[in-house]
């Protein structure tokens, strides 16, 4: 559970900056964006194994970039 402590003379905006802060950096954000709707175990799993590839591809383009100059 994210909770902040507002310091003497800190402003409302600057808690709320610093509070979505501390929600973003805990993945409270994202996960509430995947517990949204329902996915099956075997769209997940695809999903996982197409980021796989996207990686995997990314990484070799890089290799050979560095590998021809």
């Amino acid at each position: 559970m994210v909770g902040i402590i507002i310091k003497d003379g800190e402003s409302i905006e600057a808690a709320l900056r610093r509070f979505k802060r501390d929600c973003a950096n805990a993945g409270i954000l994202s996960e509430i964006k995947k517990r949204e709707h329902y996915e099956k175990p075997s769209v997940v799993k695809k999903k996982a194994v197409e980021a796989a590839k996207r990686k995997r591809d990314k990484k070799r383009r890089m290799f050979a970039k560095k590998d021809r100059m």
